[in-house]
C-alpha cells in the first residue's frame, strides 16, 4: 500500500516520503483549523446559521483539498477565503441589502467563470505573464503577512491601538509567555533539523496552555455534524441575474482570481515547484481544482474557496505532493465529528508556525534585481502594501499596476508580456470595486 501511494503521488520525484508528508499535512491542518470557527462566525452576520455553516465550511475544505490532492498533486489545502467571506457578509448583504442566497449565487457565477477561463488556459496565460520579480515579491509578501498575523495572534504584537498602528503586546500575559516559549522551542527544533518541528511546537504549546488552565478543555471531544440542509442548494438565480448585480459578480471574481494566482505562485516558489522560467508546470490543474471547489462552495452554503497561504506551514515541514493535501483533508473530515477537539488549539499556539514561516519565505528577495528600479519598485510596493494594508490583494494589485507604469515611463514596454496589461486592468477594477 505504501509503495503504491508513493508511486501515485511521485514521492521519489519530489524528494519526499510518507512520514514527511503526513507530518506536513497535519501541520497545515493545525495552522488553518481556525477556519472551522471563524468562517461560520463571519457568515452568521449575513444570516447564514452557524451550525449548518460549520458543516458547509468543513465539507467545502475537504472537497477542494481532495481535488487538489488527486487532480493536481500539489501540497496546497483549499478552504473558504477569509477576505471574500467578509466582503459577502458585511458589504454585499449588510450594506447593499442583498440576501445571502443571492450573494452566494454571485460566488457560483464567479466559480463558473473561473472554470471556463481555466479550461481555455486564460488563467495560466495570465499567470505566466507575471515577471519573476513580482513572483518573488508574492512569496516574500505572503510570508511576512503570515508572520504579521502570527505576531498578532500570539499577542506579541497588538494591532489598532490608540496613537500607533501596532505596539508590543503585554509580555506578562500567560498566553503571550507560552507563545514566546513555544516559538523558542520551535526555532531550536528547526535549527536541529527535527522533522515535524512546527507541529511539535504547536502541540507542546497547546498542551502547556491546557495544563496551566490558559486554554479550557471542551465539554466533549465528539459531536455530530450540524444538519446542512437549511443552507444546501439555496441559490437565488432570479435575484443574481438583475443588471445591477453584475459588478458584484465581477468584484468577487477579481478578488478571488488575484488571491489565487498570488497564493499559488508564492507557495510554489517556496516549495521549489517552479521551473527555470519561474512558472508552475501544469498550473491549470491546481487552478481547476480551486475553480471547481468555488463552484461547489455556494451550493453547500459557503463562500469562495481557494488555496490557503497556511499551506506554507506544511511546505516548510517538507510537504511536496498531493498526499500532504490528502492528509489535511482527512483531518478536516475528522473535524466533522471531532470539531471540539481540533478547535482547542489556541491562537497563541498556531500563531507560532505563522511567525516562523515568514523567516523561510523571505529568501526569494535575493532573486530580485535591486539595481533595476522598474523591477524593484513594483516588488517593493507589493510586499509593503500586503503587510501594511493587512490585505494580500491590495499588495498584488499595486504591483500589477506599478509594473507597466514603470516599464512605460522608462520606454521598456517591450520587456512586458501581454497578459500584464490584462492584470493591470483587473487590478484597477479591483481598486474601484473590491478593495475594502
Amino acid at each position: 500500500m505504501t509503495s503504491r501511494i508513493a508511486a501515485y503521488f511521485q514521492f521519489q520525484r519530489y524528494g519526499t516520503d510518507m512520514k514527511r508528508e503526513v507530518i506536513a499535512g497535519l501541520t497545515t491542518f493545525l495552522t488553518m483549523a481556525y477556519i472551522i470557527i471563524v468562517n461560520p462566525a463571519i457568515l452568521e452576520n449575513a444570516g447564514i446559521p452557524r451550525g449548518p455553516s460549520t458543516t458547509a465550511t468543513i465539507i467545502a475544505a475537504v472537497f477542494g483539498t481532495v481535488l487538489m490532492a488527486f487532480f493536481a498533486n500539489r501540497p496546497f489545502a483549499i478552504a473558504p477565503y477569509m477576505s471574500e467571506n467578509a466582503f459577502i457578509a458585511f458589504v454585499v448583504v449588510k450594506v447593499m441589502g442583498y440576501s445571502w442566497q443571492t450573494a452566494l449565487t454571485a460566488v457560483f457565477f464567479a466559480g463558473i467563470l473561473f472554470t471556463l477561463l481555466t479550461l481555455f488556459k486564460v488563467r495560466s496565460w495570465l499567470a505566466e505573464s507575471i515577471p519573476l520579480s513580482l513572483k518573488c515579491a508574492f512569496a516574500t509578501g505572503i510570508g511576512l503577512f503570515l508572520t504579521f498575523i502570527g505576531l498578532n495572534e500570539t499577542g506579541i504584537v497588538v494591532l489598532g491601538v490608540p496613537g500607533a498602528p501596532v505596539k508590543l503586546g503585554d509580555l506578562s500575559q500567560p498566553s503571550v509567555l507560552l507563545a514566546v516559549c513555544g516559538l523558542l522551542l520551535t526555532v531550536v527544533l528547526i535549527s536541529r533539523k527535527v522533522l515535524g518541528a512546527m507541529m511539535i511546537g504547536i502541540v507542546a504549546t497547546t498542551l502547556a496552555s491546557i495544563a496551566l488552565k490558559v486554554t479550557p478543555l471542551p465539554h466533549s471531544f465528539v459531536s455530530l455534524p450540524p444538519d446542512i440542509s437549511p443552507i444546501l442548494f439555496q441559490l437565488d438565480f432570479a435575484g443574481a441575474l438583475s443588471p445591477g448585480f453584475f459588478p458584484i459578480i465581477l468584484t468577487i471574481f477579481i478578488m478571488a482570481f488575484l488571491d489565487t494566482v498570488g497564493t499559488l505562485l508564492g507557495l510554489s516558489m517556496r516549495a521549489d515547484l517552479l521551473d527555470e522560467k519561474g512558472n508552475l508546470p501544469e498550473i491549470e490543474k491546481p487552478m481547476l481544482a480551486d475553480a471547481l471547489a468555488t463552484v461547489a462552495a455556494p451550493l453547500l452554503g459557503t463562500t469562495t474557496t481557494g488555496a490557503y497561504i497556511e499551506s506554507a506551514a506544511g511546505i516548510e515541514e517538507g510537504g511536496r505532493t498531493g498526499f500532504t493535501a490528502l492528509v489535511t483533508a482527512f483531518f478536516f473530515l475528522l473535524a466533522l465529528f471531532f470539531a471540539p477537539l481540533f478547535t482547542v488549539v489556541p491562537a497563541h499556539a498556531f500563531g507560532i508556525a505563522l511567525i516562523v514561516i515568514g523567516s523561510f519565505m523571505i529568501s526569494p528577495l535575493a532573486k530580485i534585481d535591486f539595481d533595476d528600479f522598474t523591477e524593484q519598485i513594483p516588488a517593493f510596493l507589493t510586499v509593503v502594501l500586503m503587510i501594511f494594508t493587512y490585505n494580500i490583494g491590495v499588495g498584488m494589485t499595486a504591483g500589477f499596476i506599478a509594473y507597466p507604469l514603470m516599464k512605460g515611463a522608462t520606454g521598456r514596454i517591450k520587456e512586458m508580456k501581454g497578459g500584464m496589461w490584462v492584470l493591470a486592468l483587473l487590478s484597477l477594477s479591483y481598486f474601484i470595486f473590491g478593495a475594502k
